[in-house]
């Protein structure tokens, strides 16, 4: 009887529950994480929860065909995803399809003609001076005050930037120094103009008032000066839809009232003045580690010869007057990203915004303000709907379809392989868990959402899943026929098993990793969910199929070839063991005397 060889690999096997440990004490980790992150179902996708499609196709201006690139369509899915948010949809999608498409998923209950016409419009950037401003929602206290303004106006980002600076300073060229607001403004005294005084004042920030300004608008104001201060009072900033309505309607010449986030994430309401500097008059922005100065990452911007004199000629108005009314703000699709001051009049026609920026930060900020002069526009292809109930047929329709090709697969294990199917069974669970725990993390990690396709990945996952199972199973048989007890047979088999489950799951995982990088859209989660299976199903092989079969070789059912076992040596035409016999001895040498007939 041949003996399975000695040495590191057998040493190894012989322990085979290190390794049933090891993928438990994953499954328990990852179950865990899943239920810790609060996201126990995975994310399904428009098709199947319901929901808007929309495709919109970059179209550049004349002779600037150029525009059409990463960068600038990384931007604008980043503007879109701001306009999506700003509409209260925390699980919406915006990402880019091929090179000049941008795919705007937004699931069920949101209204789609205003999403559509959110992110259908062009992205508008103004800088404007900041009249007043003072936190929003329950940390406001009615009228604001240099206590209020004197940390928490800082900077206001959006959630890419919402961890920036103290109060951001704009300065000519290098000169930036990232100083806090507290000791670097020319006084926090006046900080708490009221926001009557501040609309009484010119749209020109070089108009001043007096510090304790009653907080209601005077009997000479106009009505809409008036109608504005309600609009700020009324305004709280920390209502999605309420920011998202905030500005609407308000011309570039016009005073308005918006929102933004300043360096703590708090919510703040502004009262701006008209727009001295439009986005386009950007010509240039970068983020650029200083590192003379020692400000770190600051933003660099560049002016057309126009906007370089009206740059000029704001900071000039601004530099003469106390916070927040020497401040500037600048206004992406009405929100305020940055509200940086300055000390003096710019007039080089560049500027740099320093502060306490990191590198995706000050990225961030640079890419708005690129935006501003992007010559693109976007053109809506096509808008799908889709009903939640209709989505909620095809994952059922789905689910039932996977339950039937499961069903099928077991019934096969268990009139073919019998007692083995007992592990392959098991191994199917296993790599089934895993699979819904780990889409389950992935939703809230990278934004995976479980489509239709990728119900048929998982689907056609089963059959790879199996198929590993079987190459094992017939080897370990293969071995018994010719004539080896299971325990040997196991671990001879694997060898050559392992060879060929490594290279059949290399070539789906090829297939469904070049699937996944020429395809766009909802065919890449039918080649995300196959990598992904195809992945689970090695981990699955190495760590539970093989360890248990080993254990299982040991017990009395296997171990004996019970007819029940898929194992039985006589059902399988196993040969007999092949047994050295001995030759009988020859005759010795010598003359042979003739027999007498």
């Amino acid at each position: 009887m041949v003996a399975p060889k000695k040495g590191k690999n057998a040493s190894a096997q012989s322990k085979p529950g290190r390794s049933l440990a090891l993928i438990l004490i994953a499954i328990v980790a990852l179950t865990g994480g899943m239920f810790a992150s609060g996201h126990t179902t995975p994310r399904l996708g428009i098709d199947l929860a319901g929901g808007t499609s929309i495709t919109l196709r970059a179209v550049p201006e004349a002779g600037q065909e150029s525009a059409i690139n990463k960068t600038n369509m990384d931007t604008a899915v980043e503007i879109m995803n701001r306009r999506v948010n700003g509409l209260g949809v925390s699980e919406a999608e915006v990402q880019t399809q091929g090179d000049r498409n941008i795919i705007v998923n937004i699931p069920k209950g949101t209204n789609s003609k205003e999403a559509r016409q959110q992110v259908g419009t062009t992205a508008k950037l103004y800088f404007r001076p900041v009249l007043a401003t003072e936190l929003s929602g329950a940390n406001a206290t009615g009228t604001p005050s240099a206590s209020e303004t004197g940390g928490a106006s800082d900077k206001a980002t959006d959630k890419a930037t919402d961890k920036a600076t103290d109060k951001d300073k704009a300065t000519d060229g290098d000169k930036a120094s990232g100083t806090p607001s507290d000791s670097a403004s020319a006084s926090a005294t006046t900080q708490g103009r009221a926001a009557s005084d501040a609309l009484k004042a010119d749209p020109s920030p070089s108009a001043t008032s007096s510090d304790g300004a009653s907080p209601s608008p005077s009997a000479s104001g106009d009505d809409s000066a008036a109608k504005l201060q309600q609009q700020y009072a009324a305004l709280d900033c920390t209502d999605a839809n309420a920011r998202a309505k905030a500005g609407d309607g308000a011309k570039p010449g016009e005073q308005t009232v918006v929102c933004g986030q300043n360096s703590q994430g708090q919510w703040q309401k502004y009262i701006l003045g008209a727009a001295a500097v439009d986005g386009t008059e950007v010509d240039e922005a970068e983020a650029v580690y200083n590192t003379q100065s020692g400000a770190g990452w600051t933003v660099t911007m560049k002016f057309t010869d126009e906007g370089s004199k009206k740059f000029a000629d704001i900071t000039g108005k601004l530099a003469k007057n106390q916070s927040p009314q020497n401040q500037f703000a600048i206004v992406l699709d009405n929100e305020v990203v940055s509200d940086p001051y300055v000390s003096q009049a710019l007039t080089g026609g560049s500027a740099e915004i320093s502060g306490s920026f990191d590198q995706e930060e000050a990225q961030s900020l640079a890419n708005m303000l690129s935006y501003g002069a992007l010559p693109l526009t976007f053109k809506e292809d096509s808008v799908t709907t889709v009903t939640a109930a209709l989505g909620g047929e095809q994952l059922k329709a789905g689910l039932i379809a996977g339950a039937i090709g499961l069903a099928l697969v077991v019934l096969y294990l268990l009139f073919y392989y019998r007692g083995l199917s007992f592990i392959a069974v098991c191994s199917l669970l296993v790599s089934a868990g895993l699979t819904y725990v780990i889409m389950a993390l992935l939703g809230p990690t990278i934004g995976f959402a479980l489509n239709l396709p990728a119900v048929c990945g998982a689907i056609v996952a089963i059959g790879i899943t199996a198929d590993s199972f079987i190459v094992y199973f017939e080897r370990v048989r293969d071995e018994i026929r010719e004539g080896r007890t299971l325990r040997p047979a196991v671990e001879r088999a694997w060898p050559r098993a392992r060879r060929t489950i490594l290279v059949s799951d290399f070539v789906s995982f090829l297939a469904a990793a070049v699937l996944f990088v020429v395809t766009v859209g909802k065919v890449q989660g039918f080649a995300f969910t196959l990598g992904l299976t195809t992945l689970l199903d090695v981990v699955v092989v190495f760590l539970f199929t093989k360890p248990l079969l080993t254990l299982m070789a040991r017990r009395k059912f296997f171990a004996t070839g019970h007819k029940w076992s898929g194992l039985d040596p006589k059902a399988l035409g196993a040969k007999p063991p092949l047994r050295r016999t001995r030759r009988p001895s020859r005759p010795a040498a010598g003359p042979v005397d003739p027999k007498e007939a």
